[in-house]
């Protein structure tokens, strides 16, 4: 593990069997300052989860190092670099010296190695399939058979959401899985969407504009189709737009392309940045980015409203430590233009993760029906480990820079 092992962010799996070797994602944590796996060596070959920036961030500076291919999914091609193009907008705005520039983002289209679901690569003369990890569209699993079976995860939804169906698990001998939500379980969804319709019905209904901070990759296109039939007049800004429209071409990803559709008909969407503050005075409810409140229009929408005790702000992710985001949930108060502020408008937390939760790991790593489990990118992985030890799975939880041999 070169990264991504006793924290969420930065994964990056380096694996060797039979002399060939290959990487499993390459990311980096957007904390300030970001955070970075350690470098990993020269491969034949690596495997691309999907798109976020934990999974994908270090991928432009791979590939501009070593000239190598990247195994993924379109939609992980075509979201991936799209906010790997923001992810250097982002590192000059805010100063950090980025490993990459836009010239290495543009030559990474050129070392992709596109793939689907139910594909079977060879790769010195292993078969490696790749399966549905359910957690955003495109998100990828990848099963390499050998003489003994690996499966990497990436991160996993085993439940069906409002956009993709979940992760249905896979037979194998050796599990590398995600452990985000380790010791925690989310709240039924059909529960979370009822409170978070109340709440937004109840902001407005006061006088109140409800700003939903969400990640332009899944969590807004989640938004926008919980909100769709509210009666509330919904508005979308930042990103999340152009990533909808994306997906909707790439329907073969998605669980109802027609439901989605349907949503981006309904909400409207800020094309213009002088139009925000007419939209913050007549929307109801405004999905936005970033979903860790660290940049983009959340921000002027935030400001505009911080001292109005009506409105609130709705957070609807996990929020990393040192985020805008996490700051706000901790303290009430976050940076906007380089200075700290209180806001006082109502603060609230909605868990619509897409991430399996602790007891829906157990089940999934029991159906692989794993000798050995590899538990990484979590904070938290011996309440899991703890667990699954009473059923006999074997545990490994190897620290950054540990090596171990299955």
């Amino acid at each position: 593990m070169l990264g991504g092992a006793s924290e969420v962010g930065s994964l990056s799996a380096y694996v060797e069997n039979k002399g060939v070797r290959m990487l499993f994602d390459c990311g980096l944590t957007p904390s300030k300052p970001p955070k970075y796996p350690m470098k990993p060596p020269a491969v034949d070959l690596a495997f691309l989860s999907h798109a976020h920036i934990d999974h994908s961030g270090m991928i432009p500076w791979l590939c501009a190092t070593y000239g190598m291919d990247v195994v993924a999914t379109k939609p992980s091609v075509v979201i991936g670099t799209m906010l790997l193009e923001d992810s250097v907008k982002v590192s000059s705005l805010e100063g950090y010296p980025a490993p990459y520039d836009k010239g290495d983002v543009k030559l990474l289209k050129r070392h992709f190695q596109e793939v689907t679901f139910d594909d079977i690569l060879d790769v010195g003369g292993m078969d490696v399939v790749v399966h549905s990890a359910g957690h955003i569209p495109g998100a990828a699993m990848y099963e390499v058979q050998s003489d003994r079976t690996m499966m990497f995860t990436g991160d996993i939804n085993t439940l069906d959401s409002h956009l993709v169906n979940g992760a249905k698990p896979v037979k194998c001998d050796i599990l590398v899985i995600e452990s985000t939500y380790s010791g925690r379980d989310h709240p039924p969804r059909k529960e979370t969407e009822r409170h978070f319709l109340n709440k937004t019905k109840e902001v407005v209904e006061r006088g109140g504009l409800a700003i939903v901070p969400a990640f332009a990759v899944g969590r807004t296109q989640e938004m926008m189709m919980t909100l769709m039939n509210s009666g509330l007049n919904v508005v979308m800004d930042g990103m999340g737009s152009a990533v909808s429209r994306h997906y909707l071409n790439m329907p073969q990803y998605l669980r109802s392309p027609e439901r989605l559709a349907d949503a981006v008909a309904q909400i409207k969407a800020v094309r213009n940045p002088g139009d925000r503050k007419t939209v913050a005075k007549n929307a109801d409810v405004i999905i936005t980015t970033s979903g860790m409140v660290d940049g983009g229009p959340v921000l002027n929408y935030i400001a505009e409203k911080k001292n109005d005790k009506k409105s609130a702000v709705l957070i609807t992710g996990f929020q990393v430590e040192g985020t805008n985001g996490r700051m706000l949930m901790e303290s009430g108060e976050m940076v906007i233009v380089g200075e700290r502020s209180k806001i006082h408008c109502e603060l609230g937390f909605y868990d619509f993760s897409a991430h399996a939760d602790h007891n829906e790991l157990i089940k999934f790593i029991k159906a692989c029906e794993p000798e050995d489990v590899v538990l990484c990118h979590g904070d938290n992985r011996t309440a899991l480990a703890n667990d699954l030890k009473v059923d006999g799975f074997k545990i490994h939880m190897p620290k950054e820079g540990q090596q171990i041999e299955l």
